[in-house]
């Protein structure tokens, strides 16, 4: 996997992001943003994917959208980059929910990942693609 400078989330970080039906950001807390080294104006109507790391497997992702497009809440271990080419590890937890309108959104909440678990996903996502 390629390395760039880490950041390690502080053991009270909380991530937050709420992205539309496609994905595209309509919320992004200042922890994220600060984190993700972006404006929030910067986030708001892109893609989340615009965080998404070259090292993570696809099958990761394909695995997030059928779990939450299904109305189920997906838990996982991710490596997101920074705008300056860094990169960071979260353990996410995904909700699917609805809108006042009646409109799908996902709700994204990301946390520090356990040492000895997040060792164990960066081992298996090297077998993966």
């Amino acid at each position: 996997m390629s390395e760039g400078r880490e950041t390690v989330l502080s053991e009270t970080a909380f991530l937050m992001s709420q992205t539309d039906s496609k994905g595209n950001i309509i919320y992004a807390n200042e922890e994220f943003c600060r984190t993700a080294e972006y404006k929030l104006d910067e986030l708001l109507g892109n893609p989340h994917s615009i965080v998404r790391h070259q090292d993570m497997p696809k099958a990761i992702f394909s695995d997030l959208w059928k779990t939450i497009q299904s109305g189920e809440v997906w838990l996982g271990f991710i490596k997101n980059k920074t705008s300056s080419g860094g990169y960071y590890w979260v353990f996410a937890t995904v909700y699917p929910y609805f809108d006042e309108n009646g409109k799908q959104c996902y709700l994204s909440c990301r946390r520090k990942p356990p040492k000895g678990k997040l060792d164990e996903h960066i081992k298996l996502y090297k077998t993966m693609r």
